[in-house]
């Protein structure tokens, strides 16, 4: 095991909207399937309110503890979309105009003909020294600096920057699954489940209840990195389900 590559990422959701509830996270499922299917670790999530020691307190932790960090929320053009400036804060450095996003966005606007107006022009703020993440929706760019990732909250413009940085991310080995479906609950078989998940260390072994139609049953899923130390596990669980019967 000690040859396999682990890439581990926390994900820091900024918003009083979402804290208080009057928005509901759509990011934080599609973040964590992204980068299961690229063999990254998400071990961490936060949510903070758009208060600036919060998001600053947060970001140093994560950054340290883990390969990549993704932020969601609080880059758009009002007065508490303070991510960015925030984040030049956590790096100690300034939090100024990009010279390239300020192009592209004025285009963007002319375009259409809207004024680029001063609240439109901070969400081409950057911490000094960060690179742009593409926009292909509105052209307000995403933010990487270092290992954190700054990222729109607007789920399909979020989903739009995760495809845009995809190939600057290492991925590491992907972990394998495989569910074993169990006619009983988990009073019945937790403990069986916890020698065997001693008895293979090199796996993770979850039981999620269900409850159908008056019975109780558990989906016993089985996940590693290793597909012989799965395979040994699913084999005992099997073994385990069939002692149970008699």
């Amino acid at each position: 095991m000690s040859d396999i590559k682990i890439v581990t990422a926390a994900m820091l959701v900024i918003g009083d909207e979402i804290l208080s509830g009057r928005t509901k996270d759509k990011n934080i499922g599609f973040v964590a399937d992204y980068l299961t299917g690229m063999g990254i670790d998400l071990n961490e999530v936060r949510i903070v309110a758009d208060e600036k020691h919060a998001i600053i307190e947060a970001v140093n932790a994560l950054r340290r503890s883990y390969d990549y960090v993704f932020t969601t929320g609080g880059i758009g053009p009002t007065h508490d979309d303070i991510t960015a400036e925030s984040i030049a804060e956590a790096f100690g450095v300034p939090c100024e105009p990009h010279p390239k996003a300020m192009q592209e966005m004025a285009q963007y606007y002319a375009s259409r003909d809207m004024e680029f107006t001063k609240a439109r022009q901070r969400m081409a703020r950057t911490p000094r020294g960060a690179e742009l993440i593409d926009n292909p929706i509105s052209k307000a760019p995403g933010i990487r600096i270092e290992n954190v990732h700054i990222m729109a909250g607007v789920p399909q413009i979020m989903q739009a920057m995760m495809d845009a940085i995809a190939p600057t991310l290492e991925g590491g080995q992907k972990i394998l699954s495989q569910t074993v479906d169990c006619p009983y609950g988990e009073g019945t078989v937790g403990g069986p489940l916890g020698e065997i998940q001693d008895k293979h260390p090199n796996t993770m072994i979850g039981s999620y209840p269900r409850y159908e139609n008056g019975n109780y049953s558990t989906q016993i899923v089985v996940r590693g990195r290793d597909q012989n130390a799965v395979a040994l596990a699913i084999k005992d669980v099997k073994i385990m389900l069939k002692d149970v019967m008699l």
